[in-house]
């Protein structure tokens, strides 16, 4: 079955004024849809989706895709469809604040604290050279801040991703123009800490 956009679990203009309703609009409708529609012409026929119903799934094993072109596809697209469902639910118009329960213990246990966390979380984002994205992931129980490129998932390196923030400048452009810092400030204040603490206690 062909993947599909997701909804987002609030209105395009919940975000504001962190993040414009334009630009959450523009993001899931154009930019989001794309990276779907794109990956379902690239895997059509070759029986992927049905193998790997979730996309997340799909890009974890991409190693397994042997044609070099649909892995490319894959790895963008199928990157991309699953990076922008991820970051939608990490946000909410409730958000912002300081972490809590379990995965506050492990940011402090892992960086010492909260606020170590967030200035290598927002070097990371800062300093991404060109498109991409800034993930706090875990791997086996441990936790790390990494950056990866374009729309490479974290899943392919065998990261669980737990919380990503989109510095594509699609993501900020019309609001924050080439100021990337400030657009990651402003996120901070929609981080949803609850769906935080939900994908730390799936990493496992």
């Amino acid at each position: 079955m062909p993947y599909s956009l997701p909804d987002l679990p609030y209105d395009y203009s919940a975000l504001e004024p962190h993040i414009d309703a334009k630009t959450m609009e523009i993001h899931h409708t154009k930019h989001h849809q794309t990276y779907v529609d794109k990956l379902n012409a690239a895997i059509e026929g070759t029986g992927l989706d049905e193998k790997y119903p979730s996309v997340d799934d799909l890009v974890a094993n991409i190693s397994e895709v042997s044609d070099e072109t649909t892995k490319k596809m894959v790895r963008n697209h199928g990157g991309g469809h699953s990076n922008h469902s991820i970051f939608w639910t990490v946000m909410s118009a409730d958000g912002g604040g300081e972490p809590s329960g379990d995965v506050a213990s492990a940011i402090e246990t892992g960086f010492g604290s909260i606020k170590e966390f967030q200035e290598k979380f927002n070097t990371t984002a800062t300093n991404h050279f060109g498109s991409g994205w800034a993930w706090l992931v875990s791997k086996g129980g441990k936790l790390d801040v990494i950056g990866c490129a374009n729309q490479d998932s974290p899943f392919m390196d065998g990261y669980f991703p737990i919380l990503g923030l989109d510095v594509w400048e699609h993501a900020y452009y019309l609001k924050y123009q080439n100021k990337r810092p400030d657009y990651i400030e402003a996120w901070w204040n929609v981080v949803n800490w609850d769906a935080v603490n939900q994908r730390f206690g799936q990493a496992g």
